[in-house]
């Protein structure tokens, strides 16, 4: 008789188990979605970044964008009140010719770098508030 009964209790201790390792594995920092009106704008020569209304979100963000100069102008505008976010520019060569916390509001030049196709990083770990900043071929 215990066999029938050690079965069962098995059974849903297995699944007790997946169940506990499933929800231990699961992420619950916000990402960002529609009510954070994001606008990304990047054009030749022109970056804009603006995300509003964040709430504790936590995200990696990745975006390519031209500069035909050699160097760029980071205006940044934010009321970031909690958590981190991390801008990096790399340039077409792969070399980080920029990188700050945000939060900092500097508006500044990027180092000279080697012009076409840059990317720009926005990490953000528990972010909350608003970003905005622009990246501009420097003239």
């Amino acid at each position: 008789m215990s066999r029938y009964l050690t079965a069962p209790l098995t059974l849903r201790a297995c699944a007790a188990i997946l169940v506990a390792l499933a929800v231990a594995g699961c992420d619950s920092a916000n990402v960002i979605g529609p009510g954070n009106q994001l606008e990304v704008n990047a054009v030749v020569d022109n970056f804009q970044f603006q995300v509003s209304n964040l709430d504790n979100v936590s995200q990696d963000v990745s975006y390519s964008w031209e500069n035909t100069g050699t160097q760029a102008t980071v205006d940044v505008s934010q009321a970031i009140t909690g958590g981190t976010a991390l801008l990096t520019i790399t340039d077409a060569a792969g070399t980080v010719v920029h990188q700050e916390d945000i939060a900092n509001n500097n508006d500044t030049d990027t180092a000279v770098g080697v012009a076409g196709n840059w990317t720009i990083d926005v990490e953000l770990g528990g972010a909350t508030g608003t970003i905005n900043f622009r990246v501009q071929r420097k003239t």
